[in-house]
């Protein structure tokens, strides 16, 4: 059975989870769980970083190989 796709990402998704944990009186340095979403956001956010930038160097490396074949 096919992973269910939302519109919104991840990302989206782990930061209103934490922003609704903080909403809450609870001591929420102290909470692992809280720790967990925390990190597991940072990672996403590592990923999507990591995906521009070789989306970005391959982009430059498309554009400068034409331009020696056709000479």
């Amino acid at each position: 059975m096919p992973k269910k796709h939302t519109t919104e990402s991840d990302e989206v998704r782990l930061k209103k989870k934490i922003a609704e944990r903080l909403a809450k009186p609870s001591h929420p340095e102290g909470d692992a769980a809280m720790r967990s979403l925390r990190k597991r956001l940072k990672r996403e956010q590592r990923k999507r970083r990591a995906v521009a930038m070789r989306k970005k160097h391959a982009g430059a490396k498309q554009a400068e190989a034409p331009a020696p074949a056709a000479g």
